[in-house]
């Protein structure tokens, strides 16, 4: 049996989560708990009780709304915070003034950082700086004025939520390049491996064919010629390999699991190889350096599409059994390419008669193309040797366009 690797799921947001459904019940058990101690110096303590009731029952209802980012919706964020600064405002009205002045905590205590924390996971420090805000304006109501130890609260946690949910978003991002990496090298080793089982069946079928329909002759010569077209076209996808592709989670609350989507090439520079691989064939060799000759996608397209046209002049004019060599050249300057046949050659001033004629196949598909990139095409023809294309793109001038 064949193995195949997989990307499996994985987050760090993921125990931040389970760690928030621990600290809010904790921190329930710890306002209780505060409640209780001061219970003779709450001036309406039924209040209090009422209150506690109600966030008892919410904090063990929502457990599993705070397990993932998937189940913590808007709603509940804003329902969550909502009772937190209820609690906060409520705190005046039950509790007693001397008490409050002499600082005693809110209803809900630390348990309202659990709701700014929800917004930090879930959001990022943006949504962090919002719900800690917030939270920040009910204490200083609560209090009448700013007091030293309320404005310490305040922003110590305004700036751990804050901190938290960089975090958050750093991770994320961490998670989304680690699974591109993984997928990509999943991907490479599967093309290796195909590559593999191809070149030991396929490849060595089509390879044989070509020969032995070259020995026989005759209708057989045709259908070696046909294999050996194919065996180039295989080839040269299996050498091509697969695209990397972006990867994106598909599920924040479970990890990088990722799933592929389109990437514009337009970012960054291509590979002429990969542009100019799809006109070998059996009558059309290819030579090309073995490292990537990288231009601008602009130009990289222009300079292949003026290949395409070069090898359209041979069958048209040299016939559909002439021979065309194309040769690759990365020069440090500039990237040259050659362009030869072996058909009859172009007779002395047929170019200038045939632009003439409004025939601008060599003008314009040709040389017009490298012009619009900054290159130029000479072409070299003597009648009975052949035609030979040179076309030059400087790098230095190539960067530029976009």
């Amino acid at each position: 049996m064949t193995t195949r690797e997989r990307v499996l799921r994985m987050s760090v947001e993921q125990p931040l989560w389970r760690a928030l459904m621990g600290y809010r019940v904790l921190t329930l058990v710890y306002a209780v708990g505060l409640f209780v101690s001061a219970y003779d110096e709450f001036a309406r303590p039924w209040i209090a009780i009422g209150y506690f009731a109600v966030l008892t029952v919410w904090t063990f209802a929502t457990l599993p709304r705070v397990a993932s980012a998937a189940a913590c919706g808007r709603r509940f964020l804003a329902a969550d915070l909502t009772i937190a600064l209820a609690g906060i405002l409520l705190t005046r009205v039950a509790d007693s003034a001397a008490h409050i002045e002499a600082g005693s905590p809110t209803l809900p205590s630390i348990w309202t950082a659990g709701s700014v924390l929800a917004f930090a996971i879930k959001g990022g420090w943006r949504w962090a700086a919002f719900a800690s805000t917030l939270v920040a304006v009910a204490n200083l109501v609560h209090r009448g004025s700013p007091t030293r130890d309320t404005v310490h609260a305040v922003i110590l946690v305004w700036v751990a939520s804050i901190a938290i949910g960089y975090v958050v978003e750093v991770a994320r991002a961490s998670e989304r390049t680690l699974a591109r990496a993984l997928e990509i090298e999943a991907a490479t080793r599967e093309r290796e491996r195909l590559a593999r089982d191809i070149h030991d069946s396929v490849l060595q079928v089509l390879a044989m064919v070509q020969r032995r329909g070259a020995v026989i002759g005759g209708e057989a010569a045709e259908l070696g010629r046909l294999a050996g077209e194919q065996e180039i076209a295989l080839r040269t996808l299996v050498s091509g390999g697969l695209t990397p592709v972006s990867r994106v989670s598909e599920d924040a609350a479970e990890g990088a699991l990722v799933r592929a989507v389109e990437e514009a090439d337009d970012d960054g520079p291509l590979d002429l190889r990969a542009l100019l691989a799809p006109y070998a064939a059996s009558r059309v060799s290819l030579a090309e350096p073995g490292a990537p000759v990288e231009l601008p996608p602009a130009s990289a397209r222009e300079l292949a599409a003026a290949v395409g046209a070069a090898l359209d002049n041979v069958r048209r004019h040299a016939g559909e059994q002439a021979r065309a060599w194309i040769l690759v050249e990365d020069e440090p300057d500039s990237v040259v390419v050659t362009v030869r046949d072996d058909g009859p050659g172009i007779p002395e001033g047929r170019l200038a008669q045939a632009e003439g004629e409004g025939r601008l196949g060599v003008a314009q598909s040709i040389r017009g193309r490298l012009r619009d990139i900054g290159g130029s095409a000479e072409l070299i023809s003597v009648p009975g040797q052949g035609t030979e294309v040179e076309l030059k793109v400087p790098k230095q001038r190539s960067r530029g366009i976009r």
